[in-house]
């Protein structure tokens, strides 16, 4: 009897001696564990934070504005949304380096005639890039807006971005380009072409002057409309006419987007698809 009781006693004994499980393993099954990434080391923490808080709905917007780090270069043809912003297979690409009129903004010509500069620049771009495709854009960043920025080529190898500066359609953008275009904006600044053969509003300043009109364009432009809700994600690609478009909200999104969105407006007063406006 008494020495089934220390018999269980000295089962019952922790084992100080015992070494850790962890310090018994092979040295190469440790290193499975040890060899975690950085982002996925703070992805987990970022997980692991969200569920102790109760925030799932934290979870499901970060996942909601998340963007991979890299991307592929996409090939295609493309669709003009304005005149530094294109569009391939659905994803928005944003021309790197350089920055064209607005949509709605207004410049002079030599006369001193007030015209849709912005829209210019969207057709030039548009006839450059049809005629020869497809065209191929090499992934630099992703903008606050999750929109691709790249460099772009068509399929004969001319650099779009270069090409609409070295035209006057675009500016170079120091602050995104280190001035990489810079030569060629003077030869077209000098040569009075484009943009440069009147009068015009940088399109960096012009958006700084119309900050209330930019946020309103941006949500109608990335298919978003406020009070939360979810709006039709427009695309310029295929082109619509008035008979397929279902909406006044819809109709105004492709005139202000779409390098043939003026054909909405056979009359130019700013009315498209008269018959739904």
């Amino acid at each position: 009897m008494n020495s089934n009781r220390q018999s269980q006693r000295r089962r019952s004994r922790p084992r100080t001696d015992r070494k850790n499980t962890f310090d018994r393993m092979p040295r190469s099954a440790a290193i499975p564990v040890i060899s975690l990434t950085i982002p996925g080391l703070a992805a987990s923490a970022y997980a692991v934070f969200s569920l102790t808080q109760g925030g799932h709905k934290e979870i499901g917007a970060a996942m909601a504005n998340w963007t991979p780090v890299n991307a592929p270069a996409i090939t295609g043809t493309p669709s003009v949304v304005d005149g530094d912003t294109i569009e391939i297979h659905g994803q928005r690409i944003r021309l790197n380096g350089i920055d064209a009129p607005e949509s709605r903004q207004l410049c002079k010509d030599a006369n001193g005639v007030d015209y849709p500069c912005g829209r210019r620049s969207a057709e030039a771009l548009d006839t450059f890039l049809a005629a020869s495709q497809p065209v191929q854009c090499t992934f630099v960043a992703w903008d606050k807006y999750h929109r691709f920025v790249g460099d772009c080529r068509r399929a004969d190898a001319a650099s779009v971005a270069t090409w609409m500066v070295d035209h006057g359609q675009a500016l170079d953008w120091p602050r995104y380009s280190n001035g990489a275009y810079a030569q060629l904006q003077a030869h077209a600044k000098a040569a009075k072409i484009g943009l440069w053969a009147g009068e015009f509003e940088a399109p960096w300043d012009w958006r700084a002057g119309h900050a209330d009109d930019r946020k309103q364009t941006q949500n109608h432009k990335f298919g978003l409309i406020t009070h939360g809700q979810l709006a039709q994600s427009y695309s310029c690609q295929p082109r619509r006419y008035c008979s397929q478009i279902s909406s006044c909200e819809e109709a105004r999104w492709y005139l202000n987007n779409c390098s043939w969105g003026s054909k909405l407006d056979r009359d130019g007063d700013g009315i498209p698809c008269e018959g739904i406006c």
